[in-house]
């Protein structure tokens, strides 16, 4: 395939999800094209530091997998979607093992097949699998050197979406069909559209639309944005995750310290007046201590740093032994000790940062979305698996699954797909320049300080309506900013950004009462009946 060539599937994104749907398309013999935003491997996988959630102990069951995913999801999991997701866990594992990822395995097996199992927060047994600490970074790179190296996978890097392009009917009644989306050649500021009988949107999260996230600069929401203009619902858009634990250090502002240190034993502790390590807190919150869920530990964090006035608090795991942590922890061992921590005797300055969006565009268990022929997977849908709260390493699991879940669908139903006629091309005529890019950054900085401000770990209806009315003002002025000058990513990203924040506070609203990681002070009880909050877009 050449890049005049029109793919049969479009992905757009290239973290874990969109690469491992690329490969299955590609090796089931489709043609597919990637468009990512920056390098192949650069998606938010590359920084996942945990692992991957799968029954593959005798010891454990699926069972207790989902039980804990619904436990941690506040009675909000969809349990289809739950059991569904769990029992495809041991298949993807061996799928990535086939392809070259290399996870630890347990020094105990002579054999070296037997993989290291290590528990996380809300698990009730040994089960992520992990490549030390920096699973996301052996996940990414293998899979993105098989999909460029693939002959049926054409790679279109420096390449943002801009929007999807859809033959609506007249009137906006009936269905309508894909078409493919335009796409943003960052080098050549130009903008191209690719023509697809299919597109899967694998475009991560929407965790930039906070002041401090622990994910990298292009999650800024922008399926989740593109498919609600399209046509598509969005589903718990309230539910977003806050890691508990993230580096405070100023020369190193979104580096996440692994859910794993706790579930090897670290704890978190109190700044003493003087700066020491002060009390263990977590026990006053939660009977699972440091293994709660990230909610709980989350939200005991910012309690006791209000309480205090606090920049932040320690986790410490100094008093495992000192050769256990530079082993089981090398990348945050070294990434630290660079700063001047050298965590097996020092305790971590950590403090909440936005990490993961656990709801998004809504989808069946075969990933299809409300428009037919696009597909959402990865942290840009919302399948039922998360619902108030996602279990640690659940994510990659879930990208992974419904990666092989698109992949499956498309190959049943792309023979039945006519071919698209060629897009219309993207009109810039009546757009010029812009000489005011300090507009946009000022924008992103406004929408981004009120987000945190006002719909952060503990909310209050006050603080929502505030958030609403900024939303409104900027989505005015960002939509006359796009309709007069060229597009730029920093643009395009605003504009998404001020699409899912809405979302995000309207679903916020819609919610009153407090249920996982939505907790507001007006409504601090959960109630009697859980309710995905599902917003449905108006029709033009």
């Amino acid at each position: 395939m050449t890049r005049e060539d029109s793919p049969e599937v479009l992905i757009i994104g290239s973290g874990a999800a969109g690469l491992a749907a690329a490969l299955r398309l590609a090796e089931a013999g489709h043609q597919v094209e990637l468009a990512c935003k920056e390098q192949l491997a650069s998606g938010s996988t590359l920084w996942a530091q945990g692992g991957i959630s799968a029954v593959l102990d005798d010891g454990d069951s699926l069972e207790a997998h989902v039980r804990d995913t619904l436990i941690a999801g506040a009675g909000l999991c969809d349990e289809a979607a739950v059991r569904f997701t769990v029992e495809r866990g041991p298949e993807c594992i061996r799928w990535l093992r086939d392809r070259g990822v290399a996870f630890t395995v347990d020094d105990s097996d002579s054999s070296g097949r037997r993989l290291h199992l290590t528990r996380e927060g809300g698990h009730s047994a040994r089960r992520v699998v992990h490549a030390a600490d920096a699973t996301g970074r052996a996940l990414e790179t293998t899979l993105a050197g098989r999909v460029a190296a693939h002959p049926r996978i054409q790679v279109r890097e420096r390449h943002m979406a801009v929007d999807l392009i859809a033959d609506r009917p007249p009137g906006g009644a009936g269905e309508h069909r894909l078409l493919g989306a335009y796409l943003l050649d960052i080098d050549r500021g130009r903008v191209i559209s690719r023509a697809a009988r299919a597109v899967i949107l694998a475009t991560g999260g929407a965790n930039q639309v906070y002041l401090y996230s622990s994910n990298p600069h292009g999650a800024s929401g922008d399926g989740i944005a593109m498919a609600w203009r399209a046509g598509c619902r969005v589903a718990n858009m309230e539910f977003m995750q806050f890691h508990p634990t993230t580096l405070y250090h100023r020369d190193s502002r979104n580096f996440l310290i692994s859910e794993a240190l706790r579930g090897e034993g670290a704890v978190l502790r109190l700044v003493n007046p003087n700066g020491s390590p002060g009390e263990r807190f977590m026990p006053r919150f939660d009977p699972r201590a440091e293994l709660a869920p990230r909610d709980i530990v989350a939200r005991a964090i910012d309690h006791e740093m209000k309480r205090l006035g606090a920049k932040y608090v320690y986790l410490d795991i100094s008093h495992r032994p000192a050769e256990f942590i530079r082993s089981h922890f090398p990348t945050i061992y070294e990434h630290c000790l660079r700063l001047d921590i050298d965590i097996t005797r020092q305790p971590i300055p950590v403090v909440p940062s936005a990490h993961f969006t656990c709801g998004g565009v809504a989808t069946d268990l075969a990933a299809r979305t409300d428009v037919p022929g696009l597909y959402a997977i990865g942290e840009a849908a919302c399948t039922g698996l998360h619902g108030a709260n996602r279990l640690a390493s659940n994510s990659l699991l879930e990208c992974l699954v419904f990666a092989a879940a698109a992949a499956e669908d498309l190959q049943r139903q792309l023979a039945k797909i006519p071919s698209p006629p060629p897009p219309p091309a993207w009109d810039e005529s009546r757009v010029s320049d812009s000489d005011e890019d300090i507009v946009v950054a000022h924008n992103w900085l406004e929408l981004r300080t009120f987000m945190w401000d006002y719909v952060g770990i503990v909310r209050t209806s006050k603080r929502l309506l505030r958030a609403q009315h900024r939303v409104d003002l900027l989505k005015r002025e960002i939509i006359e900013f796009y309709r007069h000058y060229r597009v730029t990513p920093d643009l395009l990203e605003l504009r998404n950004l001020v699409t899912v924040a809405e979302l995000i506070v309207a679903s916020a609203l819609a919610r009153r009462e407090s249920r996982g990681l939505h907790y507001t002070l007006d409504f601090p009880q959960t109630g009697p009946a859980a309710q995905p909050t599902v917003l449905t877009p108006p029709r033009h």
